[in-house]
């Protein structure tokens, strides 16, 4: 099994090497270029003081520092290049030694606190589970990650992104390319707006290229005719009596029928030439990538077609783009001082914004597809990163029970493996309902999130942090991180039971529910607490859900008991706890989970711990 951090590290000694090198060679190639400039003006004043200019003392030197000048660029771009890589294998040894959290992207947009699970399961966030994750390069990749942690997905979908993210685990140097493509690839591709102008209905009519056309050759006989009026008028060419003025009317109708053409097309083409500028530089961006991607021939089903689905009528992406590249820098051109003083006459704008609209027709529909299979890639390569990087951790397998999940040695995977202890949790069969009890800090969230966090890397795809997991399709509620708002006027026991009402609503759906809730109706009084706890559990089991609940109150630990008794045929659950010892005066946890009610609480002791008088 390889060690991902020495490879890691070897990669980064030699990106490092590598920028240091080409840093003492741009520094060198400064100074080359400043006695280049030197020596060109000595050579110059020289030429002066013996009267024996040259214009070869000027074009020489002015030629080789040009020379120079173009191999500096493409150093610097190369340098920037490798450094990017020095960043990237930095960081991912900064996620091995537990320091990621901060560091990368959080994904805070992608947080609805009216999510099921999202909030209260650490998704979205600095140090959040998609933070570990995501090594996307664009907005579209990003989306993608999201939306797999936010959507389970099917058991069909998750084991071919299980195929493909086996496949992309060994290739490094892949993951290291799109890795280190240009930052503006995340801030400069918006894939909605992307997406919308390839599939948008044409700004231009098909017919009005032709019409560009007419104009055009109206435009430059026109020009031909001011022509051969002004070389008639200096005595080069010499026209009949009576030709010059009609020649001079036919200019000046043909400058006034196209400056009135371009009047009337010009908001049409203005808007063509704004939304092409946009997209072009978006879908730039996204070639640096897409070009990476066309190269690689992969072997699963998913990888292959997801590669296949980027070219368009069997040409690859970077052809296309390529081609769109060619027709901005020719709008580009628009603004040249020749190119606007003959406008009225060639129709430049025009002819390019038509070009553009040709483009979009004969490729726009592809750019969805790009965007798609590059969302995809990328989100499957930042699982791959996962995967690699925590080599022990194995992809859970889905049983085709409705009500099951076995995690063996489950631990946190936003924890150090080095601190987590795992524990084993089963559900189903006949044991719907864990009810954990314990005191404080001693373990009770944190074996709720471990739960739900790896049931999303489940069914996202994603190695899961456990020695084995099985699991059957699940929707997951979650009820862990509630806090009051002020500005709703919502207290904290209303949030809890407005979350409650969505876990029940889940139970509507086609999925089995895993419900996890923190501290059950904990911002009530201990009678509501238990008789509303009962109720709305046997409820949840009723309709088919199974799950676990916390709580410090050890009244609600009888539940256990009166859901095994009294409710539904063949469902039963049962107590577990976590505790903790007291030595020396100070608490000792285990986070390790037994069955049965704990029996003690150490409220009181952590009074006394921070200096409270008990």
């Amino acid at each position: 099994m390889e060690d991902p951090r020495l490879i890691y590290s070897q990669r980064l000694v030699e990106r490092r090497s590598e920028l240091a090198w080409r840093e003492r060679r741009h520094r060198l190639l400064g100074y080359v270029q400043l006695a280049v400039v030197a020596g060109g003006l000595a050579m110059v004043w020289l030429a002066l003081a013996y009267h024996s200019f040259s214009i070869l003392w000027v074009l020489v030197p002015a030629a080789v520092f040009v020379i120079l000048m173009l191999v500096h660029d493409r150093l610097l771009r190369i340098a920037a290049v490798r450094r990017r890589a020095v960043e990237y294998f930095e960081r991912a040894l900064a996620r091995l030694d537990g320091n990621w959290a901060g560091a990368g992207e959080s994904g805070l947009q992608y947080l609805d606190p009216s999510h099921p699970y999202a909030q209260d399961l650490d998704l979205f966030g600095k140090g959040s589970l998609f933070e570990l994750l995501s090594t996307a390069r664009t907005h579209v990749g990003e989306d993608t990650l999201a939306r797999w942690l936010l959507h389970p997905a099917d058991p069909a979908t998750v084991r071919a992104r299980q195929e493909a993210v086996n496949e992309l685990r060994p290739m490094i140097d892949l993951r290291e390319r799109l890795g280190v493509v240009t930052v503006e690839a995340r801030t400069g591709v918006d894939p909605v707006s992307l997406a919308a102008w390839g599939e948008a209905a044409p700004f231009l009519p098909a017919g009005g290229r032709k019409v560009v056309w007419l104009m055009t050759v109206l435009g430059v006989c026109g020009l031909a005719a001011l022509v051969a009026v002004g070389l008639d008028s200096i005595r080069v060419l010499s026209l009949p009596d009576k030709a010059a003025p009609p020649l001079r009317d036919f200019f000046l109708l043909a400058v006034m029928a196209n400056g009135f053409y371009l009047h009337r097309i010009k908001n049409r083409i203005a808007e063509v030439v704004a939304a092409g500028e946009s997209a072009a530089h978006g879908l730039t961006l996204l070639s640096q990538v897409l070009t990476h991607l066309e190269r690689e021939r992969f072997q699963c089903p998913l990888l292959a077609l997801l590669r296949d689905s980027l070219a368009v009528e069997g040409a690859p992406p970077s052809q296309r783009l390529a081609r769109l590249s060619r027709l901005m820098d020719w709008l580009d051109s628009r603004d040249h001082f020749l190119i606007r003083v003959l406008e009225v006459f060639i129709l430049w704008t025009p002819h390019c914004a038509h070009a553009v609209e040709a483009w979009r027709r004969h490729s726009g529909a592809g750019v969805r597809r790009w965007l798609t299979a590059t969302g995809e890639i990328e989100a499957l390569c930042s699982l791959a990163s996962h995967s690699f990087e925590h080599p022990g951790d194995p992809f859970a397998e889905f049983s085709t029970e409705s009500h099951r999940l076995e995690v063996e040695g489950a631990g946190h995977p936003l924890l150090d493996e080095k601190r987590v202890v795992r524990n084993d949790i089963r559900l189903g069969a006949d044991l719907y309902l864990l009810v954990v009890s314990g005191s404080n800090m001693s373990g009770k969230s944190t074996l709720l999130r471990t739960v739900g966090v790896n049931a999303v890397l489940a069914q996202a795809g994603a190695p899961v942090r456990a020695r084995r997991m099985v699991l059957s399709p699940l929707a997951i509620g979650a009820s862990i991180r509630i806090t009051d708002s002020l500005q709703d006027g919502v207290s904290r026991f209303y949030a809890e039971i407005l979350r409650i009402r969505q876990i029940v609503d889940l139970t509507t759906g086609p999925l089995p529910v895993l419900f996890l809730i923190d501290e059950f109706l904990h911002g009530t009084n201990s009678h509501d607490r238990r008789v509303g706890a009962e109720a709305l559990v046997a409820s949840l089991l009723k309709r088919g859900a199974m799950g676990l609940i916390t709580t410090h109150d050890l009244a609600l630990a009888h539940i256990a008991d009166t859901v095994s008794t009294d409710g539904a045929a063949g469902v039963h659950a049962t107590n577990v706890h976590f505790e903790d010892q007291i030595v020396d005066g100070q608490i000792h946890f285990d986070y390790i989970m037994r069955p049965g009610v704990v029996r003690k609480s150490n409220a009181l002791e952590l009074m006394r711990s921070v200096g409270l008088e008990i």
